[in-house]
């Protein structure tokens, strides 16, 4: 069944609302990238007005960036430490923007897109 990205079918009371109009292509979603950690894979997806967008299916490496002096370092990464997008991603390995990662410099949050850039920033987490 496709992902559709349209209005809900409930009002705000709770009660079934009714459509005015059909679906839309427009309107259609695709599944979550889910990157994780392994070998650098990457799926090119068509988007609307023939655009395309790059999909991180997994990666070993992260730009990371230190606050303190602006440097920017290629680390591995390790494992995934925290996710708050959803805490069953930490057991699975997923990198999504926002989740905290293991790397070999220490501790890092991920501050880019995987599934919509197609790379891994982070910023350097200081204890």
């Amino acid at each position: 069944m496709a992902i559709w990205q349209g209005k809900s079918m409930k009002k705000p009371s709770g009660g079934r609302a009714k459509m005015n109009r059909g679906k839309r292509k427009y309107e259609l979603g695709r599944e979550p990238a889910e990157t994780k950690i392994g070998d650098r894979r990457v799926r090119m997806i068509r988007t609307r007005g023939g655009n395309t967008k790059v999909r991180l299916a997994s990666d070993t490496r992260i730009n990371v960036v230190d606050p303190e002096t602006g440097k920017v370092e290629i680390a591995e990464i390790r494992n995934v430490v925290e996710n708050t997008a959803n805490p069953h991603f930490v057991r699975r390995n997923i990198i999504t923007r926002g989740a905290v990662v293991e790397t070999n410099l220490g501790n890092v949050r991920v501050t880019s897109r995987p599934g919509q850039d197609g790379v891994i920033n982070g910023v350097l987490i200081r204890e």
